[in-house]
């Protein structure tokens, strides 16, 4: 039997995203800006609802294009809050439109993938926890990269939904020690 991580399961899924993309260090700074979007969207539901979402929110956001995105308006927040595929959420919505023109402006200065990677000097953090209770739902790490995403004008990191996000793109490595991934993404990043 796999060994997996606590909260992984029981739907396929979930395992499918524990086992091939949890964890695993992404460096293209749309897709890191898409993670950052939709763990935002998750704030106050569980992953398994994004997650099953997923693709809904593929297609209503483009593929999650920030330079599409920076250009809408309140027609398409209006739009967006009739598509029954998605977290239909004003205040989400209208961040995801001005975190697009946010992840502009620090693109042209630096790409978003070396501003959010620079934390950890661009290789993920290794930690080595037994139980689930072992990981923290926040770090001061993730507290500082929250504290400065908000000063840059992104909505929706507080420091949780940041630390979740650390986790999912590989900035922090908390698979279990037990799980059958924590030695195959402890040997992945640059």
């Amino acid at each position: 039997m796999t060994s997996r991580c606590d909260w992984a399961g029981p739907e396929q899924i979930y395992l499918e995203y524990h086992d091939t993309d949890w964890g695993v260090p992404e460096y293209d700074s749309r897709a890191l800006w898409e993670k950052l979007i939709l763990d935002g969207f998750q704030a106050g539901l569980s992953w398994i609802t994004i997650l099953k979402k997923r693709e809904n929110f593929r297609a209503a956001f483009v593929g999650f294009d920030p330079d599409v995105i920076a250009e809408w308006g309140e027609a398409d927040v209006e739009r967006l809050l009739t598509d029954t595929g998605i977290i239909r959420h004003r205040g989400k919505i209208e961040a995801t439109i001005s975190n697009a023109r946010t992840w502009q402006e620090i693109q042209a200065r630096e790409g978003f993938d070396t501003f959010l990677w620079k934390y950890v000097d661009g290789k993920p953090l290794q930690n080595a926890w037994h139980t689930q209770s072992d990981v923290p739902t926040q770090t001061p790490l993730s507290v500082q990269i929250s504290k400065d995403l908000k000063a840059e004008g992104f909505k929706f990191c507080g420091p949780t939904i940041v630390y979740a996000f650390m986790e999912a793109v590989g900035m922090v490595n908390d698979h279990l020690v037990t799980c059958h991934r924590y030695e195959d993404v402890s040997a992945m990043g640059r």
